[in-house]
């Protein structure tokens, strides 16, 4: 069976994924090396970073949760949704790894709406910053205004080193 090579060095089985292949600092690294929107932006900008905007935009008791939201794609990569709506089997695999990974960290059951919420808040404050061309609206943000506070993009490695103390810090919490 195929499987994805990690930074770690450990083998991921996307079709048959495990929790002993999930590893935090291989999410960590994968989501700070990948680029959001297929790297169609004016810097690059990890999914790591936005991953921490997102957790700093819910409450306490979804942190974990908002901070991990994105975690497959440290597997799968990032999928443009235009793309992603198009492969229905590619949803369900991302679906199963997900569901691995919160079972991995023993994220509970959360309100999904309230994470969705600020993924959206923070795509329109991306999208306002970091795709200056893409003037057209985008359906989903409707009625999402952004963050007044322009992003400033970070390398790589301090994407991943601010994602992993976010994850230590949430767990030291017990969130």
């Amino acid at each position: 069976m195929s499987y994805i090579s990690t930074y770690l060095g450990h083998r991921f089985f996307p079709l048959e994924p495990r929790i002993d292949q999930i590893h935090i600092e291989d999410i960590a690294h994968g989501l700070a090396y990948t680029c959001r929107f297929n790297g169609q932006t004016t810097h690059f900008y990890s999914v790591a970073q936005h991953s921490l905007m997102v957790c700093d935009l819910v409450s306490e008791e979804h942190k974990l949760a908002a901070l991990l939201h994105d975690a497959a794609e440290a597997y799968l990569g990032d999928m443009v949704k235009p793309l992603k709506r198009l492969l229905p089997e590619f949803a369900a695999i991302e679906h199963r790894v997900s569901a691995i990974i919160a079972e991995t960290f023993d994220i509970p059951e959360s309100d999904h709406s309230l994470i969705k919420q600020a993924d959206l808040i923070a795509l329109a404050t991306e999208k306002r910053d970091l795709m200056p061309n893409s003037t057209e609206p985008w359906l989903e943000l409707i009625g999402y205004a952004p963050l007044p506070s322009a992003i400033m993009p970070l390398p790589p490695q301090e994407a991943k080193q601010a994602f992993l103390a976010a994850f230590i810090q949430l767990r030291a919490r017990g969130r």
